[in-house]
C-alpha cells in the first residue's frame, strides 16, 4: 500500500511518533517531521516493519530530504516522574518545537496527544503506515534512539541493550535478576515478574 503524503489541507503538516515507549530503560525517544511535496520512497513504511538496516539507510535521505525535522529525547528520570503517556507526548511536543517552519497542522501516530500551542492535530491509529511523514518520524525516532542505546551499552554491556535496546526481554530481565539496576533503567515500570523479589 501506497502511503500517502498529507492528510489536511495545509501545505505545511509535520508528522510525529515515538520510539521506546514500552522500554525498561533509557529515553523515549520522538521525531517531527515535514516533508517536501514531492517526496517519494519506495522503501519508506512503519519503522517496525523496516529491518535495522534500511532504517539506517532511509535515516540520511529523511534527513536530506525534508523540509525540516526535530528530534527529543525525554530521559528515564522525567519518565518516572511523570509517566510514559505524559513523557511520550512531551518528547513529540519538543520534535515538533526544532521545526522551521512551524506546522500549520500535526498528525500524529496512535490515539493520544495534548494540544501544542493552538495548532490543529489529528491523531492517526497505525499512522505510520498510512503517512510518509509519520513513516519518516517513525524512522528518525527509532534511529535516533537506537544510537543512544548503542552508546549507553558500552557503559553497561552486561544488559546487550545494543541488542535489546532495553526492551523487556528474557535475556534483559535476566541481567537485571543478576546484576540489578542502573542509572538508566525506568524504575517507576515492572522491571522484572512479580516472582523474583528485587531491593529498588
Amino acid at each position: 500500500m501506497d502511503l500517502t503524503i498529507r492528510y489536511s489541507k495545509e501545505k505545511i503538516e509535520c508528522g510525529t511518533d515515538e520510539a521506546g515507549r514500552g522500554c525498561l530503560a533509557g529515553p523515549v525517544t520522538a521525531a517531527a517531521v515535514i516533508l517536501k511535496d514531492n517526496f517519494e520512497n519506495k522503501i519508506l513504511n512503519d519503522s517496525k516493519q523496516l529491518s535495522e538496516k534500511k532504517r539506517f539507510l532511509l535515516k540520511p535521505v529523511i534527513e536530506s530530504n525534508a523540509l525540516s525535522y526535530g528530534v527529543a529525547h525525554i530521559f528515564q528520570e522525567e519518565i518516572d516522574d511523570i509517566n510514559i503517556l505524559n513523557a511520550s507526548i512531551k518528547a513529540m511536543h519538543n520534535s515538533i518545537k526544532q521545526l522551521q517552519p512551524q506546522p500549520k497542522f500535526i498528525i500524529v501516530d496512535g490515539n493520544k496527544f495534548k494540544p501544542y500551542n493552538k495548532t490543529p492535530f489529528k491523531t492517526i491509529i497505525k499512522g505510520d503506515s498510512k503517512f510518509l511523514s509519520i513513516a519518516a518520524a517513525s524512522v528518525l525516532a527509532k534511529t535516533y534512539r537506537d544510537l543512544y542505546m548503542d552508546t549507553i551499552h558500552e557503559e553497561y554491556p552486561m544488559y546487550n541493550w545494543k541488542q535489546n535496546k532495553g526492551y523487556p526481554t528474557k535475556e534483559h530481565r535476566e541481567a537485571i535478576k543478576k546484576y540489578g539496576i542502573t542509572k538508566y533503567h525506568r524504575k517507576s515500570f515492572r522491571l522484572i515478574p512479580e516472582q523474583y523479589k528485587l531491593d529498588l
